[in-house]
Protein backbone atom coordinates (compact mmCIF):
# COMPACT_ATOMS: atom_id res chain seq x y z
CA UNK A 1 0.00 0.00 0.00
CA UNK A 2 1.21 3.32 -0.92
CA UNK A 3 -0.56 6.60 -0.30
CA UNK A 4 -0.53 10.27 1.15
CA UNK A 5 -1.84 11.49 4.54
CA UNK A 6 -2.55 15.35 3.91
CA UNK A 7 -2.54 17.62 7.10
CA UNK A 8 -5.56 19.91 7.20
CA UNK A 9 -4.37 23.79 6.24
CA UNK A 10 -4.45 26.43 9.03
CA UNK A 11 -6.59 29.22 7.85
CA UNK A 12 -4.44 31.73 5.93
CA UNK A 13 -1.57 29.19 4.94
CA UNK A 14 -0.92 28.62 1.36
CA UNK A 15 -0.63 25.35 0.10
CA UNK A 16 3.13 25.51 0.14
CA UNK A 17 3.59 26.14 3.61
CA UNK A 18 1.38 23.49 4.45
CA UNK A 19 2.54 20.92 2.53
CA UNK A 20 6.13 21.01 4.52
CA UNK A 21 4.84 18.71 7.56
CA UNK A 22 2.72 15.98 5.75
CA UNK A 23 2.70 11.44 5.98
CA UNK A 24 3.03 9.23 3.02
CA UNK A 25 1.75 6.17 3.75
CA UNK A 26 3.90 3.25 2.84
CA UNK A 27 3.39 -0.53 3.46
CA UNK A 28 1.21 0.40 5.80
CA UNK A 29 3.40 2.58 7.55
CA UNK A 30 2.86 6.51 7.98
CA UNK A 31 6.53 8.00 7.43
CA UNK A 32 6.76 11.41 8.48
CA UNK A 33 7.65 13.67 5.25
CA UNK A 34 9.85 17.29 5.43
CA UNK A 35 9.35 18.85 2.42
CA UNK A 36 11.78 22.29 2.12
CA UNK A 37 12.16 24.85 -0.21
CA UNK A 38 15.76 25.11 -1.50
CA UNK A 39 16.12 28.61 -4.05
CA UNK A 40 19.14 26.97 -5.85
CA UNK A 41 16.84 23.70 -6.37
CA UNK A 42 16.01 22.83 -10.02
CA UNK A 43 14.04 19.62 -9.54
CA UNK A 44 12.75 17.77 -6.77
CA UNK A 45 14.82 15.16 -4.56
CA UNK A 46 13.57 12.93 -2.31
CA UNK A 47 15.79 11.02 0.75
CA UNK A 48 15.08 8.46 2.87
CA UNK A 49 16.28 9.22 5.93
CA UNK A 50 18.87 6.94 8.10
CA UNK A 51 16.61 3.85 9.35
CA UNK A 52 13.90 4.41 6.93
CA UNK A 53 11.93 6.22 9.76
CA UNK A 54 11.35 9.05 7.41
CA UNK A 55 11.90 11.21 4.82
CA UNK A 56 12.66 14.26 3.21
CA UNK A 57 12.08 16.30 -0.01
CA UNK A 58 13.87 19.33 -1.37
CA UNK A 59 11.91 21.53 -3.66
CA UNK A 60 12.70 24.27 -5.93
CA UNK A 61 10.45 27.25 -4.50
CA UNK A 62 6.71 27.68 -5.43
CA UNK A 63 6.45 24.13 -6.48
CA UNK A 64 2.65 23.55 -6.61
CA UNK A 65 1.47 20.86 -4.13
CA UNK A 66 -0.29 18.58 -7.22
CA UNK A 67 3.38 18.28 -8.46
CA UNK A 68 4.68 17.10 -5.25
CA UNK A 69 1.84 14.09 -5.27
CA UNK A 70 2.87 13.48 -8.74
CA UNK A 71 6.48 13.60 -7.86
CA UNK A 72 5.56 10.88 -4.78
CA UNK A 73 3.58 8.71 -7.43
CA UNK A 74 6.14 8.16 -10.07
CA UNK A 75 8.11 7.02 -7.68
CA UNK A 76 6.08 4.53 -5.79
CA UNK A 77 7.20 1.56 -6.63
CA UNK A 78 11.56 2.99 -6.02
CA UNK A 79 9.92 3.81 -2.73
CA UNK A 80 8.27 0.77 -1.78
CA UNK A 81 10.89 -1.15 -2.57
CA UNK A 82 13.87 1.10 -0.19
CA UNK A 83 11.77 0.70 2.44
CA UNK A 84 11.09 -2.73 2.54
CA UNK A 85 14.70 -3.81 1.82
CA UNK A 86 15.40 -1.72 5.22
CA UNK A 87 12.60 -3.30 7.23
CA UNK A 88 13.61 -6.61 6.24
CA UNK A 89 17.36 -6.27 7.31
CA UNK A 90 16.57 -4.28 10.29
CA UNK A 91 13.68 -7.33 11.44
CA UNK A 92 14.84 -10.57 9.69
CA UNK A 93 19.08 -10.14 10.55
CA UNK A 94 20.14 -10.25 13.97
CA UNK A 95 19.06 -13.71 15.15
CA UNK A 96 21.15 -17.00 15.73
CA UNK A 97 21.71 -18.03 11.15
CA UNK A 98 21.11 -14.54 10.39
CA UNK A 99 23.64 -12.19 9.59
CA UNK A 100 25.53 -9.04 10.23
CA UNK A 101 28.10 -7.03 8.56
CA UNK A 102 32.04 -6.72 10.26
CA UNK A 103 34.07 -4.39 8.24
CA UNK A 104 32.16 -5.32 5.28
CA UNK A 105 32.24 -8.76 5.43
CA UNK A 106 28.94 -10.47 6.20
CA UNK A 107 29.00 -12.79 9.10
CA UNK A 108 26.57 -15.48 9.72
CA UNK A 109 25.48 -15.27 13.82
CA UNK A 110 26.06 -18.41 15.37
CA UNK A 111 24.12 -18.06 19.15
CA UNK A 112 26.35 -20.55 21.18
CA UNK A 113 23.60 -21.89 23.95
CA UNK A 114 25.81 -20.95 26.58
CA UNK A 115 25.41 -18.35 28.99
CA UNK A 116 28.83 -17.20 29.19
CA UNK A 117 31.39 -16.62 26.58
CA UNK A 118 33.07 -13.60 24.60
CA UNK A 119 31.17 -12.78 21.34
CA UNK A 120 33.95 -13.28 18.77
CA UNK A 121 34.60 -12.93 14.93
CA UNK A 122 35.93 -16.41 13.54
CA UNK A 123 35.86 -18.44 10.34
CA UNK A 124 34.98 -21.53 9.77
CA UNK A 125 35.51 -23.57 6.45
CA UNK A 126 36.36 -20.40 4.60
CA UNK A 127 33.09 -18.64 6.47
CA UNK A 128 32.84 -15.45 8.36
CA UNK A 129 30.84 -16.49 11.69
CA UNK A 130 29.94 -14.00 14.72
CA UNK A 131 29.70 -16.32 17.59
CA UNK A 132 27.84 -14.88 20.40
CA UNK A 133 26.40 -16.68 23.80
CA UNK A 134 24.02 -15.28 26.34
CA UNK A 135 19.92 -15.11 26.65
CA UNK A 136 18.53 -15.42 22.81
CA UNK A 137 16.66 -11.93 23.67
CA UNK A 138 20.08 -10.48 24.63
CA UNK A 139 21.69 -11.20 20.82
CA UNK A 140 21.04 -8.06 19.49
CA UNK A 141 22.57 -5.94 22.23
CA UNK A 142 25.65 -8.50 22.45
CA UNK A 143 26.24 -7.81 19.36
CA UNK A 144 25.80 -4.45 19.36
CA UNK A 145 28.13 -4.25 22.15
CA UNK A 146 31.00 -6.29 20.14
CA UNK A 147 30.29 -3.47 16.95
CA UNK A 148 31.42 -0.80 19.68
CA UNK A 149 34.14 -2.23 20.50
CA UNK A 150 35.85 -3.09 17.37
CA UNK A 151 34.92 0.53 16.39
CA UNK A 152 36.75 1.87 18.86
CA UNK A 153 39.50 0.01 18.19
CA UNK A 154 39.87 0.44 14.58
CA UNK A 155 38.84 4.77 14.55
CA UNK A 156 41.40 5.09 17.54
CA UNK A 157 44.13 3.34 15.47
CA UNK A 158 43.34 5.51 12.46
CA UNK A 159 42.54 8.85 14.25
CA UNK A 160 46.15 8.08 15.73
CA UNK A 161 47.34 8.00 11.86
CA UNK A 162 45.26 10.87 10.95
CA UNK A 163 46.09 13.17 13.43
CA UNK A 164 49.63 12.91 13.49
CA UNK A 165 49.61 13.24 9.51
CA UNK A 166 47.57 17.41 10.06
CA UNK A 167 49.62 17.82 13.04
CA UNK A 168 46.95 18.32 15.81
CA UNK A 169 46.13 17.06 19.03
CA UNK A 170 42.90 14.97 19.43
CA UNK A 171 41.23 15.71 22.80
CA UNK A 172 38.60 13.18 22.76
CA UNK A 173 36.86 10.56 21.25
CA UNK A 174 33.54 9.49 21.49
CA UNK A 175 31.66 7.08 20.03
CA UNK A 176 27.46 7.55 19.82
CA UNK A 177 24.78 5.95 17.57
CA UNK A 178 23.97 9.17 15.67
CA UNK A 179 21.78 8.99 12.64
CA UNK A 180 22.24 12.89 11.26
CA UNK A 181 25.96 12.43 10.77
CA UNK A 182 28.60 9.77 10.33
CA UNK A 183 30.94 11.88 12.64
CA UNK A 184 31.79 15.44 13.69
CA UNK A 185 35.04 17.41 15.23
CA UNK A 186 34.58 20.33 17.38
CA UNK A 187 36.32 23.35 17.56
CA UNK A 188 38.41 21.69 20.74
CA UNK A 189 39.37 18.49 19.16
CA UNK A 190 36.80 16.50 20.27
CA UNK A 191 36.09 13.93 18.01
CA UNK A 192 32.90 11.90 17.45
CA UNK A 193 31.72 8.64 15.66
CA UNK A 194 28.76 6.46 15.05
CA UNK A 195 30.20 3.08 15.92
CA UNK A 196 27.70 1.91 12.95
CA UNK A 197 30.79 2.83 10.52
CA UNK A 198 32.34 -0.55 11.72
CA UNK A 199 30.18 -2.72 9.40
CA UNK A 200 31.39 -1.29 6.53
CA UNK A 201 34.54 -2.05 4.87
CA UNK A 202 37.83 -0.79 6.44
CA UNK A 203 38.55 1.74 3.74
CA UNK A 204 35.48 3.36 4.08
CA UNK A 205 36.26 3.35 8.47
CA UNK A 206 39.56 5.34 7.49
CA UNK A 207 37.88 7.50 5.12
CA UNK A 208 35.49 8.75 7.95
CA UNK A 209 38.52 8.96 10.72
CA UNK A 210 40.39 11.51 7.92
CA UNK A 211 37.57 13.05 7.39
CA UNK A 212 37.17 14.00 10.89
CA UNK A 213 40.92 14.61 11.63
CA UNK A 214 40.81 16.79 8.59
CA UNK A 215 38.47 19.02 10.45
CA UNK A 216 41.49 19.26 13.42
CA UNK A 217 42.92 21.74 10.25
CA UNK A 218 40.32 22.87 8.23
CA UNK A 219 36.48 23.90 9.94
CA UNK A 220 34.80 24.00 6.79
CA UNK A 221 33.85 22.01 4.04
CA UNK A 222 36.12 24.45 1.01
CA UNK A 223 38.36 23.23 -1.50
CA UNK A 224 41.72 23.18 1.32
CA UNK A 225 39.55 20.80 3.79
CA UNK A 226 39.16 18.15 0.45
CA UNK A 227 42.47 18.30 -0.75
CA UNK A 228 43.89 17.61 2.68
CA UNK A 229 40.98 14.48 3.07
CA UNK A 230 41.93 13.34 -0.60
CA UNK A 231 45.93 13.31 0.40
CA UNK A 232 44.73 11.75 4.16
CA UNK A 233 42.50 9.14 2.34
CA UNK A 234 43.32 8.71 -1.58
CA UNK A 235 40.01 6.97 -1.53
CA UNK A 236 37.54 9.47 -0.31
CA UNK A 237 35.51 9.94 -3.68
CA UNK A 238 34.73 5.88 -3.33
CA UNK A 239 34.00 5.50 -0.11
CA UNK A 240 32.17 9.11 0.06
CA UNK A 241 29.82 7.02 -2.63
CA UNK A 242 29.80 3.92 -0.68
CA UNK A 243 28.09 6.01 2.57
CA UNK A 244 26.14 7.35 0.05
CA UNK A 245 24.86 3.89 -1.29
CA UNK A 246 24.78 1.88 1.64
CA UNK A 247 24.86 4.42 4.71
CA UNK A 248 21.37 4.08 5.23
CA UNK A 249 20.97 0.25 5.36
CA UNK A 250 23.82 0.53 8.08
CA UNK A 251 21.45 2.70 9.82
CA UNK A 252 18.19 0.21 9.76
CA UNK A 253 20.00 -2.58 11.26
CA UNK A 254 17.64 -2.58 14.87
CA UNK A 255 19.66 -3.76 17.63
CA UNK A 256 16.58 -3.07 19.83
Amino acid sequence: MFGFLKQKRPAGRTKTAAARARSVDVLGRALPLTIRENRRATRITLRIEPGGKALKMTVPPGLRHHDIDAFLERHEGWLRERISRMEQRATAFLKDGGSVPLRGVDHRIEHTGRMRGLTESIVIDGEAVLRVSGLPEHLPRRIADFLKREARRDLEARVAVHAASVGRPVRSMTLKDTRSRWGSCSHAGALSFSWRIVMAPPDVIDYLAAHECAHLKEMNHGPGFWALCERLCPGTDRAKAWLKEHGNALHAVDFG
